[in-house]
């Protein structure tokens, strides 16, 4: 920094395709400051350093940053800076901010453009000490790409890309450089293993009437896929090429770039006509295909047979006092790997199996230091999800281990009474999810509890499993519920040093009734088939209607899943529910 004359640097905790999930290469601010959390942001000036994370963080970023010389802000309202303020704090007039610009998005960049422009700083946006510094850096991800078979995508390379560029010439554009992996894994019907928990590639590609490109390693491609790509008119070129080929673009050509996608170093690498839009791909992926749909429902058949095993051998092994919290998640991938074979491709995100006041901790990870053991008393909260070429799970169950007290069943049941609102709720076309997100709060509401993440999430078919655009959360967002989105539905409670409760279904959106009057309604099929914890629902604060609605969830559970189950796993599925 004193070489180059930069006085502050900021460096996300992402990679230059803005993903979720990175790989171990562009780990640079966990190497720097040793937090390994999914969010966080940290920057160094020339005297001091700071880690700034949300709350789901504070306990392991606490932890983490010990005598590192880092700082831990705690991002939200708990008085401490955010970002911007803590550099205003921090820097003077005429100091110089530096990035990197080729892991932030061109909307970021405008951000500190702002503030640096009304604060006197200097803003540099191409300095990257990793690429200096980092000597044992890990190199970049080498598996091979395979094929997503048509028999689960549902639909042909040519067939996305022309729907694609539909929607950028209505847009105004003649092209479109797509950077977001799951965007491009989709269009090409491409799956990887570069990023965990994620099946994607790490490539650019680029798209016109008259072309198809893919930036990517060419050593991963193998000569099916090679085959494959061509047949397709698909050019490979290398991953380290897309700042030159956009260089020699002409300037008489619109591409379409979303601005919350694309990193400055690559607009500033672009002369062309730029259209500002948000990726249509991103749209069109949200929406599933009939064949699609059909495959979410038996992917989550299958993961629904292993859950059903994970919780009898649970309700066995918890009293012998030898089982921790880090043995959930191995007993689910095996028994995942039992029932599914090569279908199951790993976990869709990490397990979270927090017991009593770890269920309190919304994105609690066990470690083997940190990891409780189970006693047969108390709850366990367990999220979990699976990858499989034909879906992607994503579930919560919330048990108990032992009695419940009164309390945990009023909050429990509270809880539920929100997740089944939502289950059984019926809209009209044109709903947000902004607009849904109450139904899953109010019971807890009128309690004035609440919780603080979103009610629900988008998901991708074998690919992410928090995808956008939709969404149900109170933030606003314009994105309509569509026929073929898949949702997740998990409101939750959370009382610090106690216990935490979640219940998490995801809901496939379908079409319900039309009327001549107020057009067509939609409604939710549910795809997760697990019983909930009826030692955990106080029946006397259910409607009538929610009885009704229960007894419906259990009888699909039952039909769907008892064909599929051994004689012992049917007996202790038919006592859950009552059968």
């Amino acid at each position: 920094m004193r070489r180059v004359n930069v006085d502050a640097v900021v460096i996300p905790g992402t990679d230059p395709h803005q993903s979720e999930y990175v790989s171990d290469h562009y780990k640079f601010r966990d190497w720097l400051t040793g937090f390994t959390g999914s969010n966080g942001t940290a920057v160094v000036t020339l005297d001091k350093a700071a880690l700034l994370t949300d709350s789901r963080y504070f306990l392991q970023a606490a932890e983490e940053l010990a005598d590192s010389g880092f700082d831990l802000v705690r991002e939200g309202d708990y008085g401490d800076p955010s970002l911007l303020q803590w550099l205003n704090d921090n820097l003077d007039e005429d100091d110089v901010l530096a990035l990197d610009g080729r892991l932030f998005t061109i909307n970021e960049v405008n951000r500190y453009d702002r503030f640096c422009g009304e604060r006197g700083i200097m803003l540099a946006t191409d300095f990257a000490p990793a690429d200096y510094i980092w000597a044992d850096r890990p190199p970049r991800p080498a598996a091979l790409i395979t094929i997503h078979d048509e028999k689960f995508a549902g639909e042909s390379l040519d067939s996305k890309v022309n729907r694609v560029m539909d929607a950028v010439e209505e847009m105004g554009a003649t092209s479109m450089l797509i950077t977001a992996l799951d965007d491009i894994a989709w269009l090409y019907n491409l799956r990887g293993e570069d990023v965990l928990y994620t099946p994607v590639v790490l490539a650019y590609a680029f798209i016109s009437r008259n072309e198809r490109s893919l930036f990517v390693d060419p050593g991963k491609i193998t000569p099916d896929v090679k085959d494959y790509l061509k047949s397709n008119g698909v050019q490979v070129r290398e991953y380290d090429d897309i700042i030159r080929y956009l260089e020699r673009k002409r300037d008489t050509e619109q591409v379409l770039l979303d601005p919350d996608r694309v990193s400055d170093a690559l607009v500033q690498a672009l002369p062309s006509g730029k259209i500002w839009a948000a990726s249509p791909v991103a749209a069109l992926k949200a929406v599933k295909n009939a064949v699609q749909q059909d495959g979410f429902r038996r992917a989550h058949e299958r993961d629904a047979v292993a859950m059903v095993k994970l919780m009898r051998w649970l309700e066995q092994a918890v009293p012998s006092g030898n089982i921790t919290e880090v043995d959930i998640a191995e007993k689910a991938a095996e028994l995942r790997r039992e029932v599914s074979g090569d279908l199951y491709r790993g976990e869709s995100f990490a397990l979270i199996a927090g017991y009593n006041e770890h269920g309190a901790i919304v994105h609690y990870e066990a470690t083997p230091e940190t990891a409780a053991t189970l006693r047969p008393e108390g709850l366990l909260l367990i999220d979990t999800g699976g990858q499989y070429p034909d879906g992607t799970t994503d579930l919560t169950r919330t048990i108990a281990l032992g009695e419940p007290t009164d309390e945990q069943r009023r909050h429990y049941t509270l809880v539920l009474k929100g997740h089944l609102a939502l289950m059984g709720a019926r809209f009209p076309e044109g709903t947000t999810g902004v607009q849904l997100d109450a139904l899953a709060r109010m019971p807890l509401w009128q309690q004035s509890l609440n919780y603080g993440h979103g009610t629900g999430h988008g998901v991708g078919q074998y690919l992410g499993c928090h995808e956008g655009p939709q969404s149900i959360r109170t933030n606003l967002n314009p994105t309509p519920l569509q026929v073929g989105m898949v949702v997740s539905d998990e409101p939750g409670l959370y009382l610090a040093g106690r216990y935490g409760i979640r219940i998490e279904n995801l809901l496939l959106v379908v079409e319900g009734d039309k009327s001549d009057e107020f057009g067509t309604f939609l409604r939710f099929e549910p795809l997760t088939l697990l019983p909930y914890d009826k030692r955990l629902i106080d029946e006397t604060m259910l409607t009538a209607a929610e009885r009704d609605q229960l007894a419906a969830y259990n009888r699909l559970v039952a039909d769907r899943l008892l064909p599929l189950l051994d004689a012992d796993d049917a007996a202790w599925l038919r006592n859950k529910l009552n059968r």
